[in-house]
């Protein structure tokens, strides 16, 4: 399977410790996850997206993306693939508009069922399909929840990005139902706009961060807060940070799990929660 980065923060922040340098970057996780990677960073509210189906560790445009990203949003991806060859189509974070999303995970039976996924999509966004994976139709899926709503290119409520996104996998559940004997289907992914960001633990282990046990930065940093050394006590936090794998250093990490739902608004607020729709929402 594949490997997930997102990061949130209200300042931006140097990625390259987390994408190629800690003992658990992203680019090392690459070893084990050679075929293809992406990474999305926001400039102004609209994503840079750069994708190549070359293994990240030994690419040198992974590692020079790595370098120059600085930004307060940032979405990563190294790919094992599952569905769909070995091509730049394939590859994640996809993109359409402000909005991108990586998936880790897989639809077994999307051979049999993507037709159907497919008929899910808003006829306006189908014809932006591009690649061969049940990645990029689960996001177009979302986009149309979305959609739904309002014009794609106005803000979206994390309340509503997360309701889109569970809405979304009970979908595919539904559609790409599974033998009792046979693989689930997995339905871990990350999604933003720049602003909101929303991450569902959907059968693969996804991990986030909002505090260190003490921040390197403490002396110098004009934003410092106790919610940056500590579980937040008020819903509002300076930084989400999202991983496949927790990564060695100073962040406290938690593990979302099966069904869980994590994500922050433009405020920068916590919001936790079952993407079962008959479980109460709980703010973190």
């Amino acid at each position: 399977m594949c490997r997930l980065f997102g990061f949130r923060s209200v300042i931006p922040s140097q990625m390259h410790r987390s994408l190629v340098a800690a003992d658990n970057a992203l680019g090392r996780q690459s070893e084990r996850h050679p075929d293809g990677w992406g990474v999305a960073y926001y400039v102004d509210g609209a994503p840079h997206v750069t994708r190549s189906p070359t293994h990240a560790l030994g690419c040198a445009l992974f590692q020079r993306v790595s370098g120059v990203v600085s930004s307060e949003t940032v979405l990563a991806h190294v790919r094992k693939a599952t569905q769909g060859g070995h091509t730049v189509l394939n590859c994640h974070p996809f993109q359409y508009g402000r909005w991108t999303f990586a998936h880790n995970g897989d639809v077994p039976t999307f051979a049999r069922d993507r037709d159907a996924l497919l008929a899910e999509v808003s006829p306006r966004l189908r014809r932006f399909v591009l690649g061969e994976t049940d990645s990029e139709v689960i996001f177009f899926m979302v986009l149309t929840r979305l959609e739904a709503l309002g014009p794609l290119s106005s803000p979206r409520d994390v309340d509503d990005v997360m309701a889109a996104v569970a809405a979304t996998m009970r979908d595919v559940d539904r559609i790409a139902q599974q033998d009792a004997d046979a693989k689930p289907n997995l339905l871990t992914v990350i999604l933003t706009d720049g602003t909101t960001m929303v991450a569902h633990q959907g059968g693969k282990e996804l991990h986030f961060s909002t505090h260190k046990k003490r921040c390197a930065d403490r002396e110098s940093c004009s934003f410092l807060a106790p919610h940056c050394e500590a579980p937040t006590t008020t819903g509002a936090i300076n930084h989400l940070v999202l991983s496949s794998e927790p990564l060695h250093g100073e962040n406290v990490w938690c593990a979302l799990e099966p069904g869980e739902m994590v994500g922050v608004d433009h405020r920068m607020r916590l919001v936790r929660r079952s993407s079962d729709p008959r479980k109460l929402a709980v703010v973190a």
